[in-house]
């Protein structure tokens, strides 16, 4: 059987995780709401020419 203790007792983050979520954190993504502001902008561009 599992002893949840001892094995909680073992663990320790990944390096790699911690790596990932800085990176993750620190990156400025473009998301969903980005793309349509841009594309509205392109637009009334296009319009206003």
């Amino acid at each position: 059987m599992i002893n949840f203790e001892e094995e909680l007792k073992k663990f320790h983050p990944s390096l790699e995780v911690e790596d990932a979520e800085d990176a993750i954190y620190n990156q400025d993504l473009t998301d969903v709401a980005d793309v349509l502001i841009g594309m509205i902008k392109e637009v009334k561009d296009d319009v206003l020419e």
